[in-house]
């Protein structure tokens, strides 16, 4: 949250909840919304139907890149995967300068004599798996789609196994992570601005050739090559979370190739680096207040028994941990803090499966225990609880995010943001309005300025929001709906992170149909 990332690999398989943290899960849902009460969701087996592809999306790359674009993927066995290599450029304005391999991993669909094609599945972050995540496919995608389509998932340049991003080591990735992150003082301004600063200068040294090439459309342009390279005319795409923004900058980079897109919990690209801080604020915040509403029907709720009473005791509890943490057990971090434990916090928000796992951690803690809420944030941080880091998806998020939304380098912006933050969302706002100052603090620039998406000339895309979605509000997805010149909102009337696959047959039937036979739910449509 504090970091503003996205839940990069919502049902990966490796927790119950929260990418910029999904996979991950992570972070920081929008005021309340009317729902569109129109269309019913389709039911029942679908018939596949194969793609009609126009001659305009077969038009051939240009020459310096037509290496990239006519190279043969070798597939081997992984596991029980099939997984390959793709070379993609480091820079694609510059070819020739050097290249870079990405991993892939394969699912082939089951019934190889009907099958429709591929479907590449991005699950968020930035910084999230797609290896990771395709591998979960009988969890990810409906029966029917696995049977039609190979699941193909990719680690986007600099995530995981794709010349992965490094700039802290583990200890100093505590330090970070343990910066109180809403500074009291000018004292503590500074030493979140001089934690910022290491971060960003960590990025530049260690990865000075790719820093400036991780950016999203950068990746949407690998996308591509990848896309020819399974032997595609166009791309069948799922995104979830961050995975819509690099979704539909490929369709804003080539409308022609778009196929049969799924964007679930949107980010849009025109957003600024201040407006996701602020909307994700309203969203954590409207999350928090669902579950304490839940915490208080379920009955015995250490909260209190009203919602604002509880989500006092929660801004309380941060304050309190923030002048006495609470002990943890872990010796690398010893001592639960506010961001520690705010950590943990939003981790479980990401999905209400984990609310009354919530419930006893905050129980525990108000008891004088932090090792609950330690557990929660270490799953959000991707660090086993022998303090090790399994991932870098938290450098990976400021490595893309700040070269697609950079910010001001002045404290005084942030001071700025804290505090129309909190109007709205007084418990997360300020935490978030802190979030991006390593953005503000930034060595390379690059990538492209926040901008609307049209896609004309596209196949309808399937746009899916979920009306309590703690990290990707809920009126993002309305908003890039109505910026597509060809999409269809599909709405999940729920709460936690994303809506495909998270047990709402209609939602799933609708989405699966749409894969295999190509017809987009109605638009409006409500389940």
């Amino acid at each position: 949250m504090r970091r503003r990332v996205l839940d990069p690999t919502p049902h990966s398989g490796r927790r119950p909840v929260p990418g910029p943290r999904s996979r991950r899960g992570l972070r920081a849902v929008a005021a309340v919304v009317a729902l569109l009460l129109v269309g019913a969701c389709t039911t029942g087996g679908p018939t596949p139907v194969a793609p009609t592809v126009s001659a305009s999306a077969t038009e051939a790359p240009a020459a310096d890149l037509a290496g990239y674009y006519g190279q043969r993927l070798t597939w081997s066995g992984c596991s029980s995967f099939e997984c390959a290599k793709l070379r993609v450029p480091v820079d694609y304005a510059d070819p020739a300068s050097g290249d870079i391999e990405l991993a892939l991993l394969r699912v082939r669909a089951s019934d190889q004599g009907k099958r429709l094609g591929s479907l590449v599945v991005n699950p968020g972050g930035p910084g999230g798996s797609g290896v990771d995540y395709a591998a979960a496919a009988d969890r990810i995608v409906g029966q029917s789609v696995r049977r039609y389509f190979d699941v193909v998932g990719f680690d986007p340049r600099g995530v995981g196994r794709s010349a992965p991003i490094d700039c802290l080591d583990d200890s100093q990735m505590d330090t970070f992570l343990s910066t109180d992150p809403t500074p009291d003082d000018a004292a503590e301004q500074q030493q979140l601005l001089g934690e910022a600063k290491r971060m960003a200068n960590g990025c530049e040294q260690k990865n000075p050739t790719l820093l400036p090439h991780v950016s999203t459309v950068d990746a949407a342009k690998d996308m591509d090559v990848l896309r020819a390279a399974l032997g595609d005319a166009q791309l069948n795409y799922l995104g979830k979370s961050y995975g819509t923004f690099l979704g539909s900058t490929y369709a804003d980079l080539f409308p022609k190739r778009v196929g049969r897109f799924v964007l679930d919990g949107v980010v849009p690209p025109d957003l600024t680096s201040a407006e996701m801080g602020e909307g994700q604020a309203r969203g954590f915040e409207l999350a928090t207040r669902a579950y304490v509403r839940s915490c208080i029907d379920d009955g015995d709720c250490l909260l209190g028994d009203t919602v604002d009473g509880g989500m006092q005791w929660i801004r309380d509890f941060l304050a309190r941990v923030d002048r006495d943490p609470l002990p943890t057990g872990d010796t690398a971090v010893p001592e639960l803090n506010e961001a520690w434990a705010s950590l943990g916090l939003g981790q479980a928000l990401y999905d209400e499966g984990s609310w009354g796992i919530l419930t006893d951690a905050l129980r525990e803690a108000s008891n004088g225990n932090g090792a609950g809420l330690m557990a929660l944030a270490d799953q959000y941080a991707d660090r086993d609880p022998g303090g090790r880091y399994t991932g870098n998806l938290l450098e990976v998020i400021y490595a893309v995010n700040c070269l697609d939304r950079p910010d001001s380098p002045d404290l005084a912006a942030y001071e700025g943001y804290a505090e129309e933050f909190a109007k709205s969302a007084p418990t997360w706002g300020p935490m978030l309005a802190w979030g991006a100052l390593p953005c503000g603090e930034w060595p390379v620039t690059g990538g492209t300025p926040p901008h609307e998406i049209h896609a004309e000339g596209s196949n309808t895309i399937v746009v899916v929001g979920t009306t309590r979605d703690p990290a990707t509000i809920y009126e993002w997805s309305k908003r890039l709906r109505d910026q597509l010149a060809d999409a269809t909102l599909l709405t999940r009337d729920g709460d936690g992170h994303t809506a495909y696959m998270r047990g709402n047959s209609c939602i799933d039937d609708a989405i699966d149909a749409y894969y295999v036979q190509g017809t987009a739910p109605e638009d409006g449509t409500t389940c």
